[in-house]
């Protein structure tokens, strides 16, 4: 079959990708009259259902298309509930079932560190919720030029979704945020626009503790609230008279031309500059660039496992690494003899140290050091622990730390990973030091989303 612009075909999908869309492939002639693959990337589609779908510039090798309709469904293919997600970007699997979607993670998981040679048996089955909806404690909504608030298109970073609602946040945190969004309508206030680098706000980000209701509201914008006086005076008035939960509200100074929620100065509108969330029965600070676990129902879970698996003893020492601002750090100092986090950026450590003082523990020293150096001088002054937990960014820890950690001798490691493939080759490199595998287990943070974290436990034979 030759195909010409714009027109229709069936087409079915073979897998889902990396991001969570459908793969699917056919074969149409080219000019000279010889078969020529095209490779289709479809959104909101399932493995095995067979879509109708119109392809744009079908002489290139690879497209993406939205499904003009589902011919043939998967079973598990569900209605999405949410108004805004056929376009919004923010969750790519409400139209598949739950249970589906817990068994698409538990196999991406087993694919991963079999891949690298381990027992995908070792993968227990994903742990998910009771109820996966509202479960984000924290949300960052971008402004469109026209001062519209919502959150980027699926696949187009430069098309804001004005949203009326957001079914993965709590329902306090997004009426908020329509107040904001409705006060910058009434005001006529212009959003930033990334062509053309002009206009006031940037972003809304709201976080609120499920454990003390507290919320923080932050505006990023590109000038002084001091410019727009009477209209800051009314979105905080309206804020305080609707919303005493807001404990923390702020506006935040950011001229730079990379999209990002960074500040240059910050104006605290009313309350302070942070506010309290708890976890595990421990108090934390949390300040608007602070990394805390956005689903805290499942952190809990993250930090129970991580105890059972690691099974800490009060004459142990440990080290904690990639520990931001004392997450496991704290429970598990009240269970060691001695623990040092390790930690690049600075102002987690702080926060750290504030914590583990607000908490009267003192048996923890935090050090901010890239992490292999950071270990090489804990070693040196604190010896080889008998336990080592790390949580790295997705980016996972890489060679170089991993061989270091399997150098110190640590007679069980704790791998808590927001990435499995990279936690597959990490835990790879220690394979040479003696280390086995024990026991994975997935654990979802981010229903209706591609990704899935894991808490793994490795020994020294």
């Amino acid at each position: 079959m030759t195909i010409s612009k714009g027109e229709t075909m069936v087409a079915e999908i073979s897998h889902l990708d990396d991001r969570g869309s459908g793969r699917a492939a056919v074969w149409r002639k080219n000019e000279l009259g010889n078969p020529k693959k095209l490779k289709l990337t479809i959104p909101q589609t399932l493995p095995g259902e067979k879509v109708r779908v119109t392809v744009d510039q079908p002489e290139r090798k690879r497209r993406k298309a939205m499904p003009d309709e589902i011919v043939e469904a998967h079973p598990d293919r569900t209605a999405p509930p949410c108004p805004h997600f056929e376009t919004c970007g923010g969750c790519v699997w409400q139209h598949w079932s739950y249970s589906a979607q817990l068994k698409q993670k538990t196999e991406h998981v087993r694919h991963a560190i079999e891949s690298q040679g381990f027992d995908a048996n070792l993968v227990q089955e994903t742990m998910g919720m009771n109820k996966p909806w509202r479960y984000r404690n924290k949300m960052e909504f971008t402004f469109a030029p026209d001062g519209s608030l919502g959150l980027h298109e699926q696949g187009n970073f430069r098309k804001i979704i004005s949203l009326e609602t957001c079914l993965i946040a709590g329902e306090e945190m997004v009426a908020a945020a329509m107040e904001v969004a409705e006060w910058v309508k009434n005001h006529q206030l212009k959003g930033y626009n990334k062509d053309l680098h002009e206009g006031l706000l940037r972003h809304l980000m709201v976080r609120q503790s499920f454990a003390t209701g507290e919320v923080m509201l932050a505006l990023f914008a590109t000038e002084s609230p001091e410019n727009y006086q009477e209209a800051v005076r009314d979105l905080v008035s309206c804020i305080e008279k609707k919303f005493p939960q807001v404990k923390s509200f702020l506006w935040l100074e950011n001229t730079q031309w990379a999209d990002r929620t960074q500040a240059e100065q910050i104006h605290v509108l009313a309350g302070r500059d942070f506010i309290y969330d708890e976890m595990d029965g421990y108090r934390f600070r949390l300040w608007f660039d602070t990394f805390f676990q956005t689903n805290p129902t499942q952190a809990q879970k993250l930090v129970d496992l991580a105890i059972e698996m690691g099974q800490p003893k009060k004459s142990e020492k440990m080290i904690d690494l990639f520990c931001g601002v004392g997450t496991f750090s704290l429970p598990f100092a009240n269970r060691v003899g001695k623990l040092v986090g390790i930690e690049i950026v600075e102002t987690s450590i702080e926060s750290a140290k504030r914590n583990a003082k607000d908490n009267g523990i003192s048996n923890t020293e935090f050090l901010a050091k890239d992490a292999r150096k950071g270990i090489d001088q804990v070693l040196e002054s604190f010896g080889s622990p008998e336990l080592l937990l790390l949580d790295p960014p997705r980016s996972g820890a890489g060679g170089k730390v991993m061989r270091r950690i399997g150098r110190s001798k640590p007679e069980r490691i704790v791998y808590v990973s927001c990435n499995p493939d990279t936690f597959a080759t990490d835990i790879k490199e220690l394979d040479q030091f003696g280390y086995q595998l024990k026991l994975v287990q997935p654990v979802d943070l981010f229903p209706h989303t591609v990704h899935v974290e894991c808490v793994a436990l490795l020994e020294l034979n």
